[in-house]
């Protein structure tokens, strides 16, 4: 193997080892991370963890005592989607780093993340619609 060779391969092995000290970092970052948000009445309080899963559910100042159960339900959905949401975006921006290619001449690239698969719905925003990152958004005007 010839000693340009030798030192591609060296700086490959060191940039992938650099991607995954950054991926365990990241990754240690999130694991005590959590995201609370209140739904637009006020009535309730829902944190999520890392992976969007509902860790605490409160009801500040009782106004639930003077909701239907369907107005309550609803309250709650939204609450817990939103703090679904936020933490989806989060662990986006935590990662966005490393979903971008070097520029090095390894030709590594950065990491494929599928963020729909990861989150599904949490990526919905209160209305239904689907909340888009800035650099997928980028993405596609630049594909126009």
């Amino acid at each position: 193997m010839s000693e340009s060779m030798e030192k591609k391969l060296a700086d490959a092995m060191a940039e992938l080892t650099a991607v995954q000290e950054a991926v365990a970092r990241a990754e240690s970052e999130l694991s005590q991370a959590s995201a609370t948000s209140r739904s637009r009445d006020r009535a309730v309080e829902a944190t999520v963890g890392p992976q969007g899963e509902l860790t605490a559910l409160k009801f500040p100042d009782n106004k639930y005592r003077n909701m239907t159960g369907p107005q309550l339900a609803a309250s709650v959905m939204e609450a817990v989607q939103e703090g679904r949401a936020e933490m989806a975006r989060r662990v986006m921006d935590v990662f966005e780093p490393l979903t971008q290619t070097s520029g090095r001449p390894t030709g590594l690239r950065g990491i494929d993340i599928d963020w729909d698969r990861a989150f599904g719905s949490a990526l919905d925003g209160p209305d239904g619609g689907r909340r888009r990152s800035a650099a997928r958004l980028h993405d596609e005007i630049h594909e126009d």
